[in-house]
């Protein structure tokens, strides 16, 4: 990403996306606003930052995720609300948000923020994209099916997966076929490597943060 990242504003009241373009010029960003996701994902960017307003009503900020996801995009996003709650903050994170700023914004906040995220933002878009193939494979499979793939993970063999889960060795193998058959691979290492994918940027949210 370059070191001249352009703000994408999406939501909230014109004032407050005035008052961010405003701090965002001054800091030396170009910035461009939007009065809402739909018109944001009208012509969805191909690049920069994207502050977002966590506003329920729209489907917050990681309804702007699951969009560009939708679009083949894989932009950064940076929540934003006044006075945000903590239970918002962690459903933000967990949606993929990078970051969660409180209105009205400080300087000094926003530039740490665009600093530390146009530096990772390469390797975000591609551990996102990984990330969210890897659930698509992950969602076709079964509850069953997702707890014998957990279980390899652990490094369980099939008899000691079907002792935990009170069912046969016979049954355990079968649901070990059919999950391999849905995540489209033949080994096992592959299927546990997409389980661990599909955890990636969670894991690295919690890390960073």
């Amino acid at each position: 990403m370059s070191d001249d990242p352009i703000l994408h504003i999406v939501g909230g009241s014109s004032r407050s996306r005035a008052e961010q373009a405003r701090l965002g010029f001054e800091l030396g960003y170009r910035c461009e606003t939007y009065a809402h996701i739909a018109e944001f994902m009208e012509r969805p960017p191909e690049d920069g930052i994207v502050l977002a307003r966590d506003d329920p009503a729209e489907g917050g900020a990681s309804k702007v995720l699951e969009l560009l996801a939708e679009a083949g995009r894989w932009l950064p996003v940076i929540a934003t609300a006044p006075r945000p709650r903590p239970l918002s903050v962690v459903e933000a994170v967990k949606a993929g948000v990078l970051d969660y700023i409180a209105l009205p914004m400080k300087p000094e906040r926003l530039a740490q923020s665009v600093k530390r995220i146009s530096r990772e933002a390469d390797a975000y878009a591609r551990a996102r994209r990984r990330t969210l193939e890897a659930r698509n494979r992950i969602a076709s499979l079964s509850p069953r099916e997702r707890e014998v793939l957990d279980w390899l993970a652990e490094g369980c063999s099939s008899k000691a997966i079907a002792r935990k889960l009170n069912i046969s060795p016979r049954t355990v193998e079968n649901h070990r076929a059919n999950l391999m058959t849905k995540l489209e691979t033949d080994r096992t290492a592959q299927a546990v490597k997409l389980q661990l994918e599909a955890h990636l940027v969670d894991e690295a949210l919690m890390t960073n943060g």
